[in-house]
């Protein structure tokens, strides 16, 4: 009988390689947000660390991408805040002899994860209008024919809202996508172009500026913070010019990124993509200061605290280094040793991944081909047992996230660094204390191991804490096996995990000592929670399912060893967009009260003597998003706006669109 490489191992290599190339197709189509000068833009060039270097040339850059190489890039995931101040209240002036209106003692800003930094959202306000920027909606009869909308909605509405009794349309803009809002500036993420609008006369807005971004450049993300916009983009590689990375153009100046520009790890990790960070001004759109770096383009994520930026990137190390190292402890009494040599070597050959597991193939299949059927069906046995036990323990030294820290005062890179796993969103980091705190799941992303292996039966979460220069020094290792991350929150000295797969374990953490971080309490329910939010220094909100249903948890966390789920309230809905986006959710802490869209419309909260209730449910509007002004309550649908009276909760006013 022919011995060929459709054995478990031999169809596990061709899997890997299949996705290899897969991946390669799919990274290069890419998703889960000016008037310059040259002395106008300052380039940050700094030697950072023995860890993170920049590239000396085009040919040093193909050099490192040669040496790196692509191809272990991991599953992207899509992503998933909190407090926050971002704007400041805006107070009524007398405008061409009108009567000023007193502007409101209160108003709700979009929920971000740190108080302060604003996130680009599609819903912002001033106090006196509401920027709205809807999308184009279809609509569904029961027979299941498609009714497009009767009029484009691929716009941002600029409404009047306050007082309530004034409420309407005030001007438009024809482009749509996610807001920031800066003053008189309203500057609109719409596709591949960015615009700033002049909103101080609401009734005309006028296009200001324009940054338009170069083909193969994607935006990544954006934060609002201390007069500047911190701009994430990344550049799918060019492997036969990578640099320089002609980046955007503002108002049709090019700003244009050096090849001694780029950054990189010292060590080669796999890369696809270059990360570009940028600050400009938003008044005029000029760009101020940039860094680039290069890393993996899947699962990445931003966060950023008041001191830094921070940016990961997710990758796998050698699979034939991996099955080395296995074969190596475990495996020479079943494996020649002339076949762990020759993969030795060939671990070192300087070539690509991809040809290092086409060679290996080929040393497998000959291997096989000189065994009999009863020997061949003994050691695919033995391997997948020997595997098994391997991967359970070795499992952090295949899937990696790189982190990098961009200091925000100079805008130049202070540290890299890596963890084992990936992250899941932005809540998964948190600085405290001059420490990163990162939560991660292992193994969740095995895929065709082809030894019996499956990621989801062998899946950890960990935490891990870095120091200021992103090296490890504390971890809680192996929440949740055999389950991943639905969601994470950290709230200074203390970390809140919530892991699923049947039940929902809501896990504490003790993070008061960073060498020595502590799992403290454990409480497992049914369903799950995907976006915390803290109501209180010992209460936590979840949002989360429980079957087909979303779930609202309250979760008393004042004994950090005993956390209890004090009120629990299944709504009778397969959805909420806050499930999909922390922006969606607010919360009145004066009324206690806090708001959450539906599919079929919007429901106000009480959480009052740590009882959720249901205080008003309002039908018919597909609602998105909800802001305060004073008592008043907005809740913006896609297809109508409604003012409701926090004191009696009774309908004031309402727009349709």
């Amino acid at each position: 009988m022919k011995k060929t490489i459709d054995t478990k191992l031999g169809t596990f290599i061709l899997i890997i390689i299949s996705i290899i190339v897969i991946w390669g197709i799919i990274s290069l189509s890419h998703f889960d947000p000016l008037p310059f000068s040259p002395i106008s833009l300052l380039i940050s060039k700094f030697f950072v660390s023995e860890d993170i270097v920049s590239f000396t040339s085009e040919e040093d850059f193909k050099a490192y991408l040669q040496e790196a190489q692509t191809g272990y890039s991991m599953w992207s995931q899509s992503l998933g805040g909190a407090r926050a101040p971002a704007f400041e209240e805006v107070s009524g002036m007398p405008t061409d002899g009108k009567i000023a209106i007193p502007a409101p003692e209160r108003v709700s800003e979009t929920t971000v994860q740190v108080a302060g930094i604003d996130e680009p959202d599609i819903v912002k306000t001033d106090g006196q209008n509401i920027y709205f920027s809807s999308e184009a909606v279809y609509y569904w009869r029961e027979w299941g024919e498609s009714i497009p909308p009767s009029r484009s909605m691929g716009e941002t509405k600029i409404i009047k809202a306050f007082p309530p009794a004034d409420l309407d349309i005030e001007g438009k803009i024809d482009k749509r996508g996610n807001l920031l809002l800066y003053g008189d500036i309203l500057i609109v993420f719409s596709g591949d172009t960015i615009y700033g609008y002049d909103i101080s006369d609401s009734k005309n807005p006028k296009k200001k500026w324009t940054m338009d971004l170069e083909s193969k450049n994607y935006v990544l993300g954006a934060r609002l913070y201390q007069d500047k916009v911190y701009l994430i983009t990344k550049t799918t590689v060019d492997y036969h010019h990578p640099c320089p990375i002609r980046l955007l153009s503002v108002n049709d100046s090019p700003l244009e990124i050096k090849c001694a520009d780029i950054y990189h790890p010292s060590i080669p990790v796999p890369v696809d993509v270059t990360y570009n960070t940028i600050v400009f001004d938003p008044l005029s759109g000029d760009v101020q200061k940039s860094v680039s770096f290069i890393g993996s383009s899947n699962s990445s994520v931003v966060y950023m605290s008041e001191n830094a930026l921070y940016i990961t990137y997710s990758y796998y190390e050698s699979i034939i280094k991996f099955f080395f190292n296995f074969l190596k402890a475990e495996a020479t009494d079943i494996m020649p040793n002339w076949f762990i040599e020759k993969l030795e070597k060939l671990e070192g050959y300087d070539i690509s991944d991809a040809s290092k597991l086409t060679e290996f193939s080929i040393l497998l299949d000959r291997y096989y081909n000189s065994l009999s059927d009863d020997e061949k069906l003994r050691v695919e046995n033995e391997l997948e047992n020997k595997m098994e036990d391997y991967y359970k323990s070795h499992k952090r030294d295949l899937e990696k996230t790189g982190i990098v820290k961009i200091g925000l005062d100079e805008f130049n890179i202070l540290a890299s660094g890596n963890v084992p796993g990936r992250p899941l969103n932005q809540f998964s980091l948190d600085e405290y204390d001059n420490h990163l705190r990162i939560a991660v799941t292992v193994g969740e992303n095995v895929f065709g191991w082809g030894f019996g292996i499956r990621g989801t039966s062998k899946s950890a979460n960990d935490v891990y804490v870095l120091n200021k220069n992103l090296k490890i020094v504390g971890s809680v290792k192996d929440l949740g096996l055999e389950e991943r991350i639905y969601s994470a929150r950290f709230i200074e000295d203390k970390g809140y995990l919530v892991t699923f797969r049947q039940i929902d374990p809501f896990f504490v953490l003790d993070l008061s000592d960073p060498n020595n971080p502590q799992l403290k309490g454990e409480l497992k329910i049914p369903g799950y929670s995907s976006y915390l939010h803290p109501i209180s220094k010992d209460k936590i909100l979840g949002i989360g399912k429980e079957g087909s249903k979303v779930k609202i948890s309250l979760f008393d966390v004042s004994s950090p060893e005993n956390p209890n789920e004090v009120s629990k309230y299944t709504l009778s809905e397969y959805w909420s967009d806050i499930l999909n986006t922390h922006h969606a959710f607010l919360l009145d802490k004066k009324h206690q009260i806090f708001f959450l869209p539906g599919s079929k419309g919007g429901y106000v909260f009480s959480y009052t003597n740590d009882q959720l209730s249901l205080t008003k449910a309002v039908s018919g509007v597909r609602a998105r998003r909800a802001i305060y002004i004073n008592d008043y309550l907005y809740i913006i649908g896609d297809n109508e706006l409604v003012v409701l009276n926090e004191i009696d909760w009774e309908r004031i006013n309402e727009l349709e669109f």
